[in-house]
């Protein structure tokens, strides 16, 4: 099993913004080379409200900003109006994936092993949710729409009436598509009632800006009459959608789109997150976003953190390069998207529910992607790179449904703790001493079930993650990387047995290479 499929108790959905206790990164100043998409930003809030009219004058405007975007180095959203109804995310139970502790000011030399205390009350549920078919938020998630961005209608297929309206309100939410992609504003609004524009001008803005380049609508079934309300309908729709990579296999949204009729003719009043969606509200969907674009890196966060954002950039690429290394086959990310939560933010992008001192996470968005989030309030200077390495490399070598069994929890967060490490001698590795008071008591010595449990002391859980590095650093100072990474595929992705895997891959007995790792772990710690 895994971290990632049990609702998060006392889960909360309000707070104000606040400046954090702590910088991920110093500030860095920047000239901004984004003015004119901030300023036609400005001017999609202003006209967010207004006909069709006047969202045409803007048009001509858009083009320009979409084609300074391109050249920008950070590309800024205007602040959004108030938010209407339409605006506000609908939040949801969604296990809370791949968190990393905060580190603690003040204890330098234990810092990154409390940072990592990982959410383990999420994992145990893993395996219901397998037996169940049901698709947790971070490691298991629905094969993406075909490349047509199509699926067969779920459940009642509905009258012949019903599938005439849905086809007609497809066909709108492709021109809708159309116009997004191509940087028509005022084309993606005109499907929509003069009420819903607002709310569906800040979601445009925040697409332009992560450069959306694929935008596919297909409905989950016919469209459903809203009970006391004639004239109203609801419809659940997928999006298949990719940012930066026009060609990438997208990742996945539902949505649920609210039309009204007038006449025959359907238009839209709200297009929402859907309360179903296993990954959650995406930030895009619940707040203006300012984003810069690197080689291999988008980041992204809220206009109020946007200064952090060329230090952040290059720190995230700098990881980047690691996580490539550790991409299963040729699976490599055509992008990583990272995101930078504030404290609102946080409490509510991709269902929130973290604890106080979770720092950061990677959830699965479909199309074998995984998104990264850290918590501005948490993460420390000293600790961003190393975070950054650990979670981009779960997002480079998950597979894309996650893996099922808890007993292989050591290889997956040995992996990410190895990438972590970026080559340093192991003696520097600052969980040593946890896994020395681990040896002493607690656990059994095998590494199957050395994954600590949901209540376990930060001590406890520093010395497991401590266990899993130690023993791919074994694997690889024996087999090589490209070895232990054949093995690991075929353990993690396969869903092969450590035992067949290692006769298969490895050419040795796992019973021998596991009591060869153990004596590695305790020979380290002394």
């Amino acid at each position: 099993m895994t971290d990632g499929d049990e609702q998060p108790p006392g889960r909360t959905t309000d707070g104000d913004e606040h400046r954090p206790a702590v910088d991920a990164v110093d500030a860095v100043d920047a000239v901004d080379k984004a003015s004119a998409a901030d300023a036609v930003a400005a001017n999609v809030s202003a006209n967010a409200g207004a006909d069709d009219t006047r969202a045409e004058t803007a048009r001509a405007a858009d083009a320009g900003a979409d084609s300074a975007e391109v050249d920008a180095a950070v590309d800024t959203i205007a602040p959004a109006p108030a938010p209407d109804a339409a605006s506000l995310p609908h939040l949801v139970a969604v296990p809370a994936p791949y968190p990393v502790p905060m580190a603690h000011v003040g204890e330098p030399t234990r810092a990154v092993r409390k940072r990592r205390r990982w959410l383990l009350w999420t994992a145990l549920g893993l395996a219901l949710g397998l037996v169940a078919g049901a698709v947790p938020g971070v490691l298991l998630r629905g094969p993406a729409q075909d490349a047509a961005g199509r699926s067969a209608a779920k459940g009642d297929p509905g009258t012949a009436a019903q599938r005439r309206l849905g086809e007609r309100m497809l066909a709108l939410l492709d021109r809708q598509a159309t116009a997004l992609v191509g940087a028509d504003r005022a084309g993606f609004l005109a499907i929509a009632e003069p009420a819903a524009r607002p709310a569906l001008s800040r979601r445009y803005a925040a697409l332009r800006a992560l450069r959306v380049t694929v935008w596919r609508p297909a409905a989950d079934g016919v469209p459903e009459a809203a009970d006391g309300q004639p004239g109203q309908w609801r419809q659940t729709i997928t999006v298949g959608y990719c940012f930066v990579a026009p060609d990438c296999a997208p990742s996945t949204v539902e949505l649920d789109a609210r039309w009204r009729l007038v006449g025959e003719e359907p238009r839209l009043t709200a297009l929402e997150p859907s309360g179903t969606d296993p990954a959650g509200v995406r930030p895009w969907q619940a707040n203006d976003l300012a984003v810069t674009v690197g080689k291999r890196v988008v980041v992204a966060t809220t206009t109020a953190q946007r200064s952090k954002l060329p230090g952040l950039l290059a720190q995230a690429e700098a990881a980047a390069r690691v996580a490539d290394r550790y991409a299963v086959g040729d699976a490599r990310p055509d992008r990583y998207l990272v995101y930078y939560a504030g404290k609102t933010e946080w409490r509510r992008w991709y269902g929130g529910g973290r604890p106080k001192w979770t720092a950061g996470y990677a959830v699965g968005v479909g199309g074998g992607r995984h998104d990264v989030v850290l918590n501005a309030q948490t993460v420390t200077p000293d600790g961003v790179d190393d975070l950054l390495r650990h979670e981009l490399t779960h997002a480079a070598s998950l597979p894309d449904r996650g893996y099922a069994d808890r007993a292989d929890w050591w290889l997956v967060e040995g992996l990410a703790e190895y990438a972590g490490a970026d080559g340093q001698p192991v003696h520097r590795y600052e969980g040593l001493t946890e896994v020395r008071d681990l040896l002493r008591g607690g656990w059994s010595g095998r590494l199957e079930a050395v994954a600590p449990e949901a209540d376990a002391s930060d001590s406890r859980v520093g010395g497991a993650y401590g266990v899993g590095y130690l023993a791919v650093r074994h694997l690889v100072d024996r087999y090589g990387e490209q070895r232990m990474l054949d093995f690991y595929r075929a353990v993690v992705h396969e869903r092969r047995s450590p035992a067949q895997a290692a006769d298969e891959v490895l050419g040795d007995p796992w019973s021998m290479l596991h009591d060869e790792c153990v004596a590695y772990v305790r020979a380290v710690v002394g």
